[in-house]
């Protein structure tokens, strides 16, 4: 079901559910707001030609295998499960979930599983499975179609679900015993659509949009004023992407240093800076960032 045409829109899947919300605020913040009606599957990507589409995440990893879609935006949890040979082309960071296994405090034995064969439940049976045979556990398996937290005691001994905080596991009274991967929201590509060098070409600056909110998110707009003796302190002092812009102020009463840093080190660095002698530091937001 490929198009070879590399002029026709780009066919995007958008994944229904808990990534919706942060990955439509991703590419809105990137000047692509998504138009979603209350029961549109098929929204508009502004300032795109995509032909875009709404799916389960577990679709869009189907669809993006067979062809008919070029990019998608999935958990990386299903395409380990589904085994498809997609490209990854972007790890946004959003939503990430890890895969466990957990179980009532009464199978666990000394921290861990029981030697004795159990019974599982999960909705990834591939990732399940792949588990049991690499710790050499004995297990029935039973699929489940979500609400897996719900199966133990009665129903199974163990479950392998994907939780963000582990609090749904801890209500429903399941530790966990171990890890099986950690899944975020990533963007994935069909191979055969990057063969076409015009359609990479389009997939590429899709990708660097998205990215450039990505690394703004990380960081800040730093302003600071600072006279010539201490200049050369407060730019060394400096985690600029690449070099700080450094300008004269006027009547030539020192200079204004402008560079985007982390956002993480800004208590430290503020303080650090108004000691190397920066005054009239100013912290702004940067939307986009692109080097």
């Amino acid at each position: 079901m490929t198009d070879p045409a590399p002029n026709r829109p780009l066919r995007l899947a958008l994944p229904k559910g808990r990534m919706q919300h942060n990955l439509l605020q991703l590419l809105a913040d990137a000047g692509m707001p998504v138009r979603l009606g209350q029961r549109d599957y098929r929204p508009r990507v502004a300032n795109t030609d995509f032909d875009c589409k709404l799916l389960k995440p577990q679709n869009v990893v189907e669809m993006l295998h067979q062809g008919s879609r070029d990019l998608g935006f999935a958990g990386a949890d299903w395409v380990r499960e589904l085994g498809f040979p997609l490209v990854e082309l972007l790890d946004t960071g959003l939503d990430p979930v890890r895969i466990v296994a957990a179980a009532p405090a009464a199978v666990i034995e000394s921290g861990a599983l029981p030697r004795r064969r159990f019974v599982v439940a999960s909705e990834y049976e591939v990732l399940t499975r792949d588990w049991l045979r690499r710790c050499g556990h004995e297990a029935a398996f039973v699929r489940s179609y979500g609400a897996t937290e719900a199966f133990p005691p009665d129903d199974a001994d163990v479950i392998v679900d994907n939780t963000a905080t582990g609090d749904t596991l801890a209500a429903n009274g399941l530790s966990i015993v171990d890890e099986l991967l950690r899944s975020s929201t990533r963007l994935y590509a069909n191979p055969r659509s990057l063969d076409d060098p015009a359609r990479r070409r389009r997939v590429d600056e899709f990708v660097q949009l998205l990215r450039s909110v990505l690394d703004a998110r990380l960081r800040a707009m730093l302003d600071v004023n600072v006279d010539a003796a201490h200049l050369t302190a407060v730019i060394e002092a400096l985690p600029a992407m690449q070099n700080p812009t450094v300008s004269p102020l006027h009547g030539g009463s020192g200079y204004a240093v402008r560079a985007a840093v982390p956002r993480r080190e800004l208590p430290s660095l503020l303080l650090r800076l108004r000691e190397l002698g920066a005054r009239d530091l100013v912290v702004s937001t940067v939307s986009q960032l692109l080097p």
